[in-house]
């Protein structure tokens, strides 16, 4: 849910009030077939496994056990449902490694991360299925707080739904360790409202803080604590005894509750408490989770009338045509020609996904109570769900020709790209800056995009298959770009195109020209700043005066000196990223004060390349001064500069520390 953070488009409406249609209508359209080719060779289909317990226990059992072992995952449960009935639920590894205490499908609670949000979902379609609710009001309607005007759109429960609100993504005290610092969820809504940054409705961007929000609203308009609605409205009705979203554990949960590692080989971490709870606080059995799929995949079962459920389910927002489509809070993941519906969910150490083939009755869901070694459990999720539907849901796939304008589109996609899901006005957009995406024109007509690598972590080569769709090597993925006047204006793959967009990155915030400047940059002032303590000793050493006082000796001193603020400040952000990088839960204002004190240094620094470009001048008109002597007093001065812009361009010194 918190790892990732990614970007403008149109947005075609497709769901609409249940009283307009009749539930057949609402069915999202079928998945489009692979783009035909003439002569295209289509080889034979792989005849479908049996989907009974026999079959799947026996393929889980030759697939997890050694997956876990050498991705250094203590544990893992895996529910399979079909046709209202639980095919097979199975626990793997350990929920407690030090205790060998087994992970048990009906007792042991794992953490579904964002997977929470399909309850949130089903808990707004609930208010309006009962009129409380309308899906295209201004949330401002529901909220005893304003979330303030931008772009001349209002924000909706529709928008929210489709991650389409346009907020810059959110992340202090998003997980906190330590239940003191939790607050009432209206409370926490209230902290800081981000900012919006793209116009409602057009740039899909996932947001926790807008699935919170629709959280909140089911709070106000029930007139009961979200967690007890859940409780009184889902998990009763369901028969869900083992699954709350109240933090810490009730006392009779606490004990089932699975450990959390980072890896399975160390020790476990303390339970995570999710501040804006409807967004991903749930814990859950694998049992309970059995019966959520099985409700949804019957249209609702208890908890909705079908013609509601389907609205859920039908596609609300198709980015690109040819990739999966956006639910109302469900987004697509149709494959091999079945339409498939489902979410994923990360806290830093449970990963989660579930998946509903809506048309076969059948659901899949998997829990991982530990990130692994090199994030083995994302790459294991993403595999168990595309071997797990080519095995019992095969389909034969054409071997595709190479459009004719492979090459042409190749050099029109090459680039560097930003996250739709980022922050502007923070210091995450410094995170956008460093964690670009780069799209290279391969000599053989492919791309490569340096942020999608397949299991050995080498970036996919993708090949252009029809217009503005390319294919990766294996069959099993699909890129889509947005083009318009022959300029990209975003792209994305098929498991991302519902929810998070890659566009351009602006000229302010290309790596392409910022880092290599920025590399040179640092090169000088690094090269200035350890300079200067030895050319201090040589000279004392050796007694010599280098004949400058006064204003041009305080001038060459402050110059020198900023030069190691710059050192002190990219340290400190350097110490600061690694933190939060390894733990995100320091993002709970125990950090504030070290970035309050990088921002006095930066303040420092700003002063200091001030006095870098009166040094530069003042040693470019000096008589006698040498010409090497100017030309790098002109380097430094620049290189603060520099320096300096960078640091503010990507938000190291802000008023508040809200992000």
């Amino acid at each position: 849910m918190w790892k990732h953070r990614i970007f403008a488009l149109l947005m075609t409406a497709l769901a609409w009030p249940a009283a307009a249609q009749s539930p057949a209508d609402l069915k999202p359209t079928p998945p489009a077939p692979a783009p035909a080719a003439s002569g295209a060779e289509v080889p034979a289909a792989t005849p479908a496994a049996s989907l009974t317990k026999t079959d799947v226990d026996a393929w889980l059992d030759g697939y997890l056990p050694y997956a876990l072992q050498t991705g250094d995952i203590a544990g893992a449960v895996v529910v399979v449902v079909k046709d209202g009935q639980v095919v097979t639920q199975r626990g793997f590894g350990y929920a407690d490694v030090k205790e060998k205490r087994p992970v048990d499908p009906d007792g042991t609670l794992f953490r579904p991360g964002s997977i929470s949000k399909l309850f949130t979902w089903t808990a707004v379609m609930q208010q309006v299925q009962a009129g409380k609710l309308d899906l295209d009001r201004d949330v401002n309607d529901y909220l005893d707080y304003k979330i303030p005007p931008a772009f001349g759109k209002p924000i909706t429960l529709r928008t929210i739904m489709t991650h389409t609100t346009g907020f810059e993504e959110t992340a202090k005290y998003l997980l906190l360790t330590d239940p003191k610092l939790a607050k009432p969820l209206g409370d926490a809504m209230k902290r800081w409202v981000p900012t919006r940054i793209y116009a409602p409705g057009q740039i899909p961007a996932y947001s926790n803080y807008g699935a919170s929000m629709a959280g909140y609203i089911v709070e106000r308009v029930s007139g009961e604590p979200f967690a007890q609605y859940i409780q009184n409205h889902i998990f009763t009705p369901l028969g869900m005894a083992h699954s709350t979203f109240v933090q810490p554990l009730p006392e009779g949960l606490a004990a089932g509750m699975s450990k959390g590692y980072e890896v399975g080989s160390k020790d476990p971490q303390p339970f995570e408490i999710i501040d804006m709870s409807p967004a991903g606080a749930l814990s859950a059995t694998g049992a309970d989770m059995a019966r959520f799929m099985i409700a949804h995949l019957s249209q609702g079962g208890p908890l909705l009338d079908p013609a509601t459920a389907n609205q859920m389910y039908a596609n609300a927002n198709t980015p690109y045509p040819g990739l999966p489509s956006m639910g109302l809070g469900f987004y697509h993941e149709d494959r091999n020609g079945h339409r498939v519906v489902g979410h994923g969910g990360d806290t830093d150490l449970f990963h989660s996904d579930l998946h509903l083939y809506l048309d076969d009755g059948v659901g899949l869901y998997m829990s991982f109570n530990s990130g692994g070694r090199e994030a083995a459990a994302h790459v294991l999720r993403e595999h168990l769900f595309v071997d797990f539907t080519d095995r019992y849901f095969p389909q034969a796939k054409p071997d595709l020709p190479t459009a004719a304008t492979a090459k042409e589109h190749a050099q029109v996609m090459a680039g560097h790209y930003i996250s739709s899901r980022g922050s502007e006005t923070n210091f995450m957009r410094m995170i956008s800056l460093l964690g670009e995406a780069r799209i290279v024109a391969n000599e053989d007509d492919t791309i490569t995009v340096s942020s999608l690598v397949n299991a050995a972590k080498v970036p996919k080569r993708w090949r252009e298959v029809g217009p503005w769709l390319w294919q990766d090597g294996e069959g099993k993925e699909h890129l889509a770009a947005v083009v318009k006047d022959g300029r990209v204006v975003m792209f994305s793959i098929g498991a991302y195109a519902p929810i998070i967009e890659f566009v351009p990155a602006p000229a302010n915030l290309n790596a392409g020209w910022i880092m290599p400047v920025a590399a040179v940059t640092m090169g000088i002032v690094v090269l200035t700043a350890l300079s200067w303590p030895v050319v201090a000793l040589v000279r004392r050493r050796y007694r010599h005066n280098p004949g400058i006082t006064g204003r041009p000796l305080l001038l060459h001193r402050a110059t020198r000196a900023s030069t190691w603020l710059v050192l002190i400040f990219v340290l400190g952000w350097t110490v600061l990223l690694s933190l939060i990088n390894s733990d995100i839960s320091v993002l709970d204002g125990r950090l504030d004060i070290w970035m309050r004190l990088m921002q006095l240094v930066l303040l420092a620094t700003i002063v200091g390349a001030g006095a870098s470009c009166w040094n530069a001048y003042d040693v470019a008109t000096r008589p006698g001064a040498s010409r090497w002597g100017r030309v790098w007093a002109v380097l430094v001065a620049l290189s603060l500069v520099f320096l300096v812009w960078l640091a503010l361009n990507v938000k190291l010194l802000t008023p508040t520390l809200d992000f």
